[in-house]
């Protein structure tokens, strides 16, 4: 899949695509996403609400990607991980230049599930995925 991105996929740029996304869905949804596990909910919905309408990953890739930077963005501030590039043989797995890496050594995806979630539909959460992710409980604002 090509399409373009506002700027280049590395990890000191994924702070800049979670702003762009969380300013766009205000704008264009009405959504606010604060950067909070609870915000993934309202992310889940926004992408349900495309999937409903039969949008394809192909015609928001671009929206995808920041809303995985979002995404990333909630497992960083509230479960201690951190921006990684991939390595070459990671690039094959993920397929992504980006990943977040957590506190106990595992790596998740988080571009990669948002592509997911508007794919596969609810099986696919992102508020489940962060849970997975950080151990959160289920219904959980709080930092991980």
């Amino acid at each position: 899949m090509e399409f373009r991105l506002k700027y280049a996929p590395e990890p000191v740029n994924a702070p800049l695509f979670a702003a762009d996304i969380v300013r766009a869905a205000a704008e264009i949804d009405g959504v606010e996403l604060d950067g909070t596990p609870g915000s993934l909910d309202r992310v889940d919905a926004v992408l349900e609400r495309l999937r409903a309408e039969g949008v394809t990953t192909d015609s928001v890739a671009a929206t995808l990607f920041g809303f995985g930077c979002s995404t990333g963005e909630v497992l960083v501030r509230h479960g201690g991980g951190a921006w990684r590039a991939v390595t070459e043989e990671e690039r094959a797995v993920f397929g992504w230049p980006l990943v977040v890496a957590l506190p106990g050594g595992g790596v998740c995806n988080p571009i990669g599930k948002a592509f997911k979630r508007l794919e596969n539909g609810p099986e696919d959460s992102l508020r489940y995925f962060y849970q997975v992710f950080t151990g959160a409980e289920p219904g959980s604002t709080a930092s991980a």
